[in-house]
């Protein structure tokens, strides 16, 4: 067997075009998305209030997942996505003019709550198309017998972008405040969109152009429930994501409970990611396709307890060791996951496949916002996060003891088809 090349992907001229015009979009994202939670909380002193901010995403992310999923599948994937960078944009110059001094000292706080929501509720519409885009996007662009090492590199790159853009987040309020924070997010919105026409437009491969939508969307839910590693690795993910997630509430553990202030804020937010990505550029050397699905169900498990960890520690350093580890073992999971899609759906089928990806995984991350928001609110933010932490793990065990395949699931055979095809 050939020997494995881990610079594959990035020996490709338009797929590092896209890793950094996906690095602008994820390092924006993720400044706005720590910079809006700031605010609002600044804005309320309430824990539900953040978790709203989730809900009003996955509101409109769900209801329209699977319709984009199908359009992508019909469109070509470089404009499409244009159209919904461009469409950001607005969201972005919006929140900057909402966070302007005269706003605030004029505006009802009731009345820049709802306004934010409301962005926030066009930038879940936008996300249901974002996500099957790019996911499409990526397989036209490197041949299938890279599709792993691709996956890698493009997940290591969101990794990366989240650590610097949601520790930047942090930093940037206390130096130069919200609103001019969000302006450079407004300008890396814009910086990306100018990368992707350096792309060429790339060929629609779906053989039932025009098919009715309906029977579109029956065919992709179809696939997904059929293909069990599939199914097994996003249902996984999504329990563990909507119970294990408590970046929703590290507003409140910075100001309220570990008294840290922005930069501690920005420092918190930023170790998942930075044990995502450490342990993603060690998956480009070090495969993990063989025993797949056990290294996913230890990966979620060492997840759940390192979430347990953070929401009973009172101190900042085991806090952010805690947070650091449960990026560590999210990235495993991650790659694994990234690779499954990409091996198991066909060209054609790409965008609803995603689509379904985004309602079980993306969409979890938001109702695992409201989630944690409505049980802090219940019971307290530290039981919030040990609850959640804890659900996790049952999730894992219960998912190991009922489906002894999914415990035996293997891409190495798949993986070396791939290599070799051409």
């Amino acid at each position: 067997m050939a020997k494995k090349d881990p610079y594959a992907a990035l020996r490709i001229k338009e797929f590092n075009i896209f890793l950094l015009l996906r690095f602008a979009l994820v390092f924006g994202w993720s400044m706005q998305f720590i910079i809006i939670e700031w605010q609002v909380y600044s804005l309320t002193k309430d824990p539900l209030s953040l978790g709203i901010i989730g809900l009003m995403e996955i509101i409109p992310a769900l209801s329209m997942a699977l319709f984009a999923g199908h359009i992508v599948d019909q469109k070509e994937k470089r404009n499409l996505l244009a159209t919904c960078i461009a469409a950001f944009s607005l969201i972005s110059f919006g929140l900057f003019l909402l966070t302007s001094p005269k706003i605030v000292s004029e505006w009802k706080t009731n009345t820049i709550l709802y306004c934010i929501y409301a962005l926030v509720f066009f930038g879940g519409f936008l996300r249901s198309f974002f996500g099957p885009a790019i996911f499409s996007l990526v397989a036209l662009i490197v041949p299938k017998k890279i599709y792993p090492n691709a996956a890698t590199w493009n997940s290591s790159t969101w990794q990366m972008a989240r650590v610097l853009g949601v520790a930047f987040a942090g930093f940037s309020i206390g130096w130069i405040g919200v609103q001019w924070a969000l302006c450079i997010v407004f300008g890396l919105v814009l910086f990306s969109l100018l990368l992707l026409f350096q792309i060429k437009r790339k060929p629609i491969l779906n053989p039932k152009i025009g098919e009715p939508v309906m029977q579109s969307l029956k065919e992709g839910v179809r696939f997904v429930f059929k293909t069990k590693a599939i199914l097994g690795a996003l249902t996984l993910d999504m329990i563990s994501v909507l119970f294990g997630g408590a970046v929703a509430l590290l507003a409140v553990f910075a100001e309220d409970i570990l008294k840290v202030g922005p930069k501690g804020f920005g420092i918190l937010a930023a170790a998942p990611s930075i044990g995502a990505f450490l342990t993603m550029l060690v998956t480009a050397y070090l495969p993990i396709s063989k025993n797949a699905g056990m290294k996913l169900l230890a990966a979620i498990f060492g997840f759940g307890v390192c979430i347990i960890v953070f929401g009973l520690s009172s101190v900042f350093w085991i806090s952010v060791v805690a947070l650091f580890f449960s990026g560590v073992t999210d990235g495993v999971s991650m790659v694994i996951r990234q690779t499954i899609l990409q091996i198991k759906t066909p060209d054609h089928m790409r965008g609803r496949v995603a689509s379904v990806n985004s309602m079980f995984v993306g969409s979890s991350n938001e109702l695992g916002a409201f989630e944690s928001g409505l049980t802090a609110k219940l019971m307290g933010t530290v039981n919030a996060v040990v609850f959640g932490g804890t659900m996790t793990l049952i999730t894992v065990v219960t998912t190991g003891i009922v489906s002894p395949s999914f415990r035996k699931l293997d891409l190495t055979k798949d993986i070396e088809a791939h290599e070799a095809e051409d």
